[in-house]
């Protein structure tokens, strides 16, 4: 059932993500997290990310939608420490089509995920992305995010010989 406004258009609508949408949230995700826009993320979004979280935590993968096309998604999942009496929500990807974004699709698809890890017993919502994300770390902050804290990601090339760099004799007497 789509709702309509008073102009007749379809009112965007939020809901849990079906088989038939994986093929569509990938694309969208491929457009979104580039190699440009952050080496983690597009190193890390790929089908296997959509079908472990979809298999695994399938009230956690929604979509939003105005009629038949797909606007944006968030995928989330739920994790339960050991020795821990709370339950941690884990936000791990929201994105809205880029022609679309700053039109309040992101924030519904948002609150509806936290709605739904509440309805769950989560107690903390955690969400990761990279420090120069400003516009993701505005969103974040904005909706009371905060303990913001930096980490370091590294990579390391295999297929490339590193040569070690060559310690200078007075380096290694202090």
């Amino acid at each position: 059932m789509h709702e309509n406004n008073h102009s007749g258009e379809e009112l965007l609508r939020i809901r849990e993500m079906i088989i038939d949408d994986l093929s569509e949230v990938f694309h969208i995700g491929e457009e979104l997290f580039t190699a440009e826009y952050s080496q983690s993320l597009y190193r890390t979004w790929d089908e296997y990310e959509i079908t472990t979280l979809f298999n695994s935590d399938n009230e956690l993968c929604i979509v939003a939608e105005q009629g038949e096309r797909l606007l944006g998604f968030a995928l989330g999942t739920t994790v339960k420490k050991h020795n821990s009496p709370w339950k941690y929500g884990y936000l791990v990807w929201l994105g809205v089509r880029r022609e679309l974004q700053k039109l309040q699709v992101g924030e519904r698809l948002f609150k509806e995920i936290v709605r739904r890890m509440k309805d769950q017993g989560v107690r903390m919502v955690i969400i990761d992305t990279s420090a120069n994300n400003k516009p993701a770390i505005n969103f974040f902050m904005k909706h009371g995010f905060d303990n913001i804290q930096e980490h370091v990601y590294m990579t390391l090339n295999l297929s490339r010989r590193h040569k070690k760099k060559a310690v200078k004799k007075h380096e290694r007497a202090s």
